[in-house]
């Protein structure tokens, strides 16, 4: 397509993107930045490049590029999305929720605006407002087990055992490989006081993951160790 079309920036972002999906990020980024030297106000290329660069750990270039989305098309709801996920981690979670809010506006059925949120509302203390977030994400995408894991931290947060362990039932159904699911699953079992359950699930998280912290402090525990258990 390149070839065809050398001063087409969307053939370039086409071909950024096919990189990116194959893990090729650093070529990835070169498409996007010629894409962007050909069109300069192509929101889509430069919130591509954010998210290469978020792959490649640059997240201060991340946040440029994202910025300059929103700047060339300040209705392109996922640069909004992409920002606050790198404020969130950057510790801004009022910029990350200004961010969200306006994304969630641009874009009411987006299930990754509203997990996004959901996050930000989780470290800012606000379980249940978080729970909410992440009941609307479910409702849009119920098939990905993130928001699923998500919420069920949030339901052990605010002493909602048994529920939390059918939203880790649902996430380890989609992916049971997260040695974080099968800990925070484990950690749910531990405070319903079902202590086999709840080892059954640490060791597994251990097996997949050792240096998980929740199953650690779990096994140490459950197994009669010292330990606290945080609420």
């Amino acid at each position: 397509v390149v070839q065809r079309n050398p001063n087409d920036a969307a053939a370039y972002n086409t071909r950024g993107a096919a990189y990116a999906r194959a893990g090729q990020f650093n070529d990835a980024i070169g498409d996007f930045t010629k894409a962007v030297q050909i069109d300069p106000n192509s929101g889509s290329a430069y919130n591509n490049r954010a998210l290469a660069y978020r792959q490649t750990g640059r997240n201060d270039a991340a946040l440029q590029d994202f910025t300059k989305a929103i700047a060339s098309d300040p209705n392109y709801g996922p640069a909004y999305i992409g920002r606050a996920n790198v404020l969130r981690a950057q510790g801004d979670l009022e910029g990350a929720m200004r961010d969200l809010n306006v994304a969630i506006r641009l874009m009411p059925e987006s299930a990754e605006a509203y997990h996004a949120r959901g996050l930000v509302r989780q470290k800012q203390g606000q379980d249940i407002a978080a729970i909410g977030d992440f009941d609307a994400a479910i409702d849009r995408n119920p098939f990905v087990s993130a928001p699923y894991a998500a919420r069920g931290q949030s339901l052990i947060a605010t002493n909602k055992y048994d529920k939390a362990i059918e939203d880790y039932n649902a996430a380890l159904n989609v992916d049971n490989k997260d040695a974080t699911s099968w800990a925070y699953r484990g950690l749910a079992y531990e405070k319903s006081n079902r202590k086999k359950e709840a080892m059954e699930n640490y060791q597994r998280a251990s097996t997949i993951d050792p240096n998980n912290p929740i199953a650690r402090q779990g096994l140490g525990r459950v197994q009669g160790g010292v330990g606290s258990l945080f609420n």
